[in-house]
C-alpha cells in the first residue's frame, strides 16, 4: 500500500473542535482523543496537585490554580492541561494566553504526547514551568524556560521546589501528591 498524500489528511479548526462530543485536543489541526477517563490514582494526584497550588497561592493575588481548561493557543490548536496556573486574568470559555506553570500527568497512552508534543508546544509557546508527573515511578520531571527553552531542574519525588511566578513566589511540596 503506498503512503497516503498529506493533502488528504483532513485538517479541523477550534468551530469543529467545539461540536465533537467526548474530550479531545486539537494540535496543528489533527485531533486527538482523551480517552479514556483518567484512572482514579490520575484523579487523586490532580487532585493532590490542585489543592498544593491553590493553598499556596492563596496569598498570589494575580496566580489562580487552575483543573483541565480548554487553552486555545491558535485556531488549529486547543490543549487541556491536566493542572496549571495562571498569573493574570481569566475568564470566557478558554485561555489565550500561556499559563505560568503547567503539569501534566503521563499514563501509557499519553507519555509520548506529553513529553515530545506537548513539550516542544509549551516550550515554544512560553510557558515557564513544566512539570511531567509519571504516577507509577512516582517522579516528577520539571523545566524551567530558560532563554526560550527548556532545562530539567531536577526529578523530584519527595523534594520542596521554589516556583517564582513572577509577583510571587510558592514551595511545591512533591513528596505530598503521591498521597492517595
Amino acid at each position: 500500500m503506498k503512503n497516503i498524500k498529506i493533502d488528504y489528511i483532513p485538517r479541523y479548526t477550534y468551530n469543529d473542535y467545539l461540536n465533537w462530543e467526548g474530550r479531545w485536543e486539537l494540535i496543528e489541526g489533527l485531533p486527538y482523543a482523551m480517552t479514556p477517563l483518567p484512572i482514579i490514582e490520575h484523579q487523586e494526584v490532580s487532585k493532590n496537585i490542585l489543592l498544593q497550588l491553590s493553598e499556596r497561592l492563596k496569598d498570589c493575588i494575580k496566580c489562580k490554580a487552575l483543573l483541565p481548561v480548554d487553552w486555545k493557543i491558535d485556531n488549529d490548536t486547543v490543549l487541556q492541561p491536566d493542572n496549571s496556573v495562571v498569573c493574570e486574568e481569566v475568564g470566557g470559555k478558554y485561555l489565550t494566553k500561556p499559563p505560568s506553570m503547567i503539569f501534566e500527568i503521563v499514563s501509557p497512552a499519553t507519555a509520548f504526547k506529553d513529553k515530545n508534543i506537548k513539550h516542544k508546544i509549551y516550550e515554544s509557546e512560553g510557558v515557564k514551568y513544566y512539570i511531567i508527573v509519571d504516577i507509577v515511578a512516582k517522579v516528577a520531571e520539571v523545566f524551567h524556560l530558560d532563554d526560550g527553552s527548556y532545562k530539567k531542574l531536577k526529578d523530584a519525588q519527595d523534594d520542596v521546589i521554589t516556583f517564582n511566578l513572577g509577583e510571587c513566589a510558592i514551595n511545591f511540596d512533591f513528596g505530598t501528591i503521591w498521597d492517595i
